[in-house]
């Protein structure tokens, strides 16, 4: 008996133990990504411990996802052992694909965040072949013993705001809202903001069954003024996180370029995703795979852009629109994208989501695709036209207005409306792509994800959240 009690004080002891240990700090390594269509390089910037602790799920280091178009493994440099590893997109994989890709250099500040380790470390960058696969690119020792680790920490602009905590940030999926474009005298309007689109969030599936699995936090940043760049409307800003309309010419994505400003604002609130509210009313937005989102609060359209680009964000989603005018080029080769709901169908028995499709649901899944076209390529066109004769905004929502309402009444009628298949037109082709079903916030201005993109956000909540 004696014996047990001592047994059993001594696991209480050690279990005591392992779960106060503190979190490591975390860790960023800041480098430059230059190129063009068809050379690019990497090069060293700097080091820097955060200010904040690891905020990470310390159950999942590893991702097995397969997201991204790029992949970064920390490996213990005597071992090889795999430490931690993310998939990602970024700002550069986009711009490759452009025309002025063809036609000059570029340089693009990029980050790689990661539990600090206590010995030398092989960092390795991935990207995928033309044949999908992740191959190394870019490689470095990192010795956490560095003298030249940045330690100091960047200016403070304010106290982390409270929008939702449901746990620890190690247990939760960590959300992230950021002002940009906001004065001084306008940081209850970002609150009221912040808040706004939070409830509109978790009432979006399926983030609404999975609330308890994640913190939303807000961090207020001012601006000397209000609004951000809109260089096509000849407005520049010098913005707290400068953001930019115009990102690549296309005058409804907005970007912010200046990586390392961004990075150490929010270094001061535990995050593992982040989305930028725009002090704007003009449509417009972005959404990159594990960098960030961006929406205009203002728009009539915010609740949708900001729940559609952290699609985009949290689980990679493709775009499943392709009447739209974009910046990017058309790849030479159809190849499976590695986006979780978009296919170029190549091998109709292997289709990726194919346990979802119902019996006798054909692929490709027949639409009225012909009659959608021709009207979205009109009103694309009376869009146009109302951008160029400088309209008020006011007409352009009545534009969205008008266009929504006929789609949602075109796709209600659909002989497989609801269904899982393989609809074509996504991925801004109309041809070669195929989205999971007819609509989708991905594809349209609705308020919900399909199966296949609420599946895809599911595994990746998991990622990042205790359950």
């Amino acid at each position: 008996m004696k014996r047990t009690m001592i047994c059993l004080i001594v696991l209480l002891m050690t279990a005591t133990t392992v779960a106060v240990q503190p979190a490591p700090r975390t860790m960023r390594i800041d480098y430059y990504h230059t190129g063009n269509v068809s050379t690019e390089m990497f090069s060293l910037d700097q080091v820097v411990l955060e200010p904040l602790p690891w905020p990470g799920n310390p159950g999942r280091p590893v991702d097995d996802t397969n997201l991204g178009k790029y992949l970064f493994e920390v490996r213990d440099r005597a071992t090889n052992n795999l430490l931690y590893s993310r998939g990602f997109a970024s700002i550069y994989g986009e711009w490759e694909t452009t025309d002025e890709a063809k036609m000059m250099n570029r340089t693009f500040g990029e980050s790689l965040r990661f539990p600090a380790p206590d010995k030398a470390a092989q960092i390795i960058l991935k990207k995928r072949d033309a044949q999908n696969a992740f191959r190394e690119v870019w490689t470095f020792t990192l010795d956490p013993k560095d003298i030249f680790i940045r330690t100091a920490n960047p200016p403070q602009s304010g106290p982390v705001i409270e929008i939702e905590k449901n746990g620890d940030p190690s247990s939760k999926l960590d959300f992230l809202l950021l002002a940009d474009g906001y004065t001084a005298a306008e940081r209850d309007k970002f609150e009221k903001d912040a808040r706004r689109l939070a409830a509109v969030f978790f009432d979006t599936e399926p983030f609404k069954s999975r609330r308890r699995d994640i913190n939303v936090w807000a961090l207020f940043t001012a601006s000397s003024e209000s609004g951000i760049s809109r260089p096509s409307g000849g407005i520049h800003r010098r913005s707290a996180i400068g953001s930019t309309y115009d990102a690549f010419g296309s005058e409804r994505y907005i970007l912010t370029f200046e990586n390392k400003m961004f990075r150490d604002i929010a270094s001061w609130a535990p995050y593992d995703v982040v989305e930028i509210l725009i002090n704007s009313s003009t449509y417009g937005g972005g959404g990159i795979f594990n960098l960030y989102g961006a929406v205009a609060a203002d728009s009539l359209w915010a609740s949708y852009v900001f729940v559609h680009e952290f699609g985009h964000h949290l689980a990679g989603l493709a775009d499943e629109y392709y009447t739209s005018d974009v910046a990017y080029n058309s790849p030479a080769e159809k190849i499976e994208p590695w986006e979780p709901n978009a296919t170029a169908l190549l091998d109709k028995t292997a289709l990726k989501w194919g346990s979802l499709v119902s019996d006798g649901t054909p692929i490709p899944t027949p639409w009225n695709k012909e009659e959608f076209e021709k009207h979205s390529r009109e009103l694309q066109e009376r869009r146009r036209q109302l951008r160029k004769e400088g309209r008020p905004e006011a007409e352009i929502d009545a534009l969205f207005k008008q266009e929504r309402e006929r789609e949602q009444k075109m796709f209600g009628e659909e002989r497989f409306a609801g269904q899982v298949g393989a609809f074509e037109g996504a991925n801004y082709e109309a041809k070669g792509y195929f989205r999971p079903q007819v609509n989708c916030i991905m594809f349209s201005r609705t308020n919900y994800f399909c199966r296949v993109c609420q599946s895809a956000i599911e595994r990746v909540l998991d990622l990042y959240s205790h359950r």
